[in-house]
């Protein structure tokens, strides 16, 4: 190992010094350091719980995920495209209570709501009328009541700056190419596409020496930028044996080979190997993403499929340390009751959110139902919105997190109780 002057040099000549220390391109101590603030309340997360946020992008058709079997109006309205009421057979729903079933092709995640551990809420959304791709999600991303909401940076960015925290370099992950607007104003995320990227950006034969020197820098030094940088190496060092070619899940997991289930099974390992992980985000927008125009019935099918079978191996992935971890499902609005003559759904505005793990108090479906007869549909034919998106899940920042600050990170919200975690 490199020591005293040597080391130092060595550093310096590569140009990896306390406040230029760069992880893949992405992250380093300057980074950390743009908000001081943060570090220098040195809180610990006392609960260790872990979100993970999952964003169906391009408006999921809720009244065809968790389906409204009790009402005829739907049956009248999707003569085409409507899910069969429960029963027997292949394809029929799979009955949650007296109103309300979950598509067949969700059906990995049914023993979940029957154990208690899956909860969803229906007729819920954003107040955003627009019905535009982006402003929806931009609203929601934000945390705003609508487009015409003001809000600065994303909900998630938000709390994070509210809360302050430990500078665990790993705290915050987006599985994306760029940064979720939900994390906008973040200085403590990180996007990356695998966890094979986070890594030191030198030549493979310079790694370890690299690495040594650093770990003697950082050592020699007490303030944040030496914090954020002895973190960031043992985070680095957690990972190192990481290969996404050949890391296997825990207890029989089996994860679709898609964009969802390739990052649950990352967000799983980085569970497992518990290097501070808070918050993380995903995206579902394989095939095409949910804007089922159409040709919806196939369509939709393969989304959900991908979506039950990624989250249910999440589960069985993750095992024990469930109790820990809370997933959220959301999508920016939801789709028209009636079915179009291209046998899919148009915009809309209602929809579902599910919430599964750790303090879910789950096997219901939490629903204000407003119903789908004519003078109860919204603007063009929708469902309305009568839960408020942000209710969840500044719910689950209270319930999950410990948080105290979220009227800062939904500034005008009022609240009312969804009852979802316990």
């Amino acid at each position: 190992m490199l020591k005293g002057c040597e080391s130092y040099h060595v550093a310096e000549q590569r140009m990896l010094t306390r406040r230029a220390f760069v992880v893949g391109g992405l992250i380093g101590a300057a980074m950390w350091a743009s908000r001081k603030t943060a570090f220098a309340q040195a809180l610990v997360r006392e609960n260790g719980n872990v979100i993970v946020v999952v964003f169906l992008r391009g408006g999921a058709d809720g009244l065809n995920m968790v389906v409204p079997y009790g009402e005829d109006n739907y049956y009248k309205a999707r003569p085409t495209l409507a899910v069969p009421t429960p029963g027997s057979g292949i394809g029929r729903s799979l009955k949650l209570d007296d109103m309300f079933a979950l598509n067949p092709d969700l059906s990995p995640l049914y023993p979940l709501f029957q154990n208690g551990e899956l909860g969803i809420v229906h007729a819920v959304g954003s107040y955003d009328r627009t019905r535009s791709h982006f402003e929806a999600m931009s609203a929601m991303e934000r945390g705003a009541r609508d487009d015409r909401e003001g809000q600065d940076g994303g909900w998630l960015a938000r709390h994070l700056l509210a809360s302050g925290g430990a500078s665990a370099p790993m705290r915050t992950v987006a599985f994306a190419s760029t940064m979720p607007e939900s994390l906008a104003g973040a200085t403590q995320a990180v996007a990356i596409e695998s966890l094979a990227d986070y890594r030191l950006n030198v030549p493979d034969d310079e790694r370890s020496a690299t690495h040594a020197a650093l770990t003697d820098l950082y050592a020699r030094h007490d303030d944040v930028f030496a914090e954020a940088g002895r973190n960031t190496l043992n985070a680095l060092q957690s990972l190192r044996s990481y290969d996404p070619a050949t890391s296997k899940p825990e207890n029989g997991a089996a994860y679709p080979d898609t964009r969802l289930g390739q990052a649950l099974a990352q967000v799983a390992y980085l569970v497992r190997q518990d290097v501070g992980l808070e918050i993380a985000c995903l995206d579902a927008a394989d095939r095409g993403g949910w804007d089922t125009h159409v040709a919806q019935g196939p369509w939709l099918a393969g989304l959900l499929d991908d979506v039950g079978k990624s989250l249910a191996a999440f589960r069985r992935d993750v095992g024990r340390e469930m109790s820990r971890v809370t997933v959220v499902v959301q999508t920016e609005f939801g789709r028209r009751v009636a079915e179009n003559s291209g046998y899919g759904t148009d915009h809309g505005r209602g929809s579902v959110m599910l919430a599964l793990g750790g303090g879910v108090g789950g096997g219901r479906v939490v629903a204000d139902w407003p119903g789908l007869s004519d003078e109860i549909l919204e603007g063009p034919g929708d469902l309305p919105v009568t839960t408020d998106y942000r209710n969840v899940l500044s719910e689950m920042l209270e319930r999950r997190l410990g948080s105290s600050t979220v009227g800062e990170v939904f500034p005008g919200l009022e609240r009312k109780a969804v009852g979802l975690f316990v």
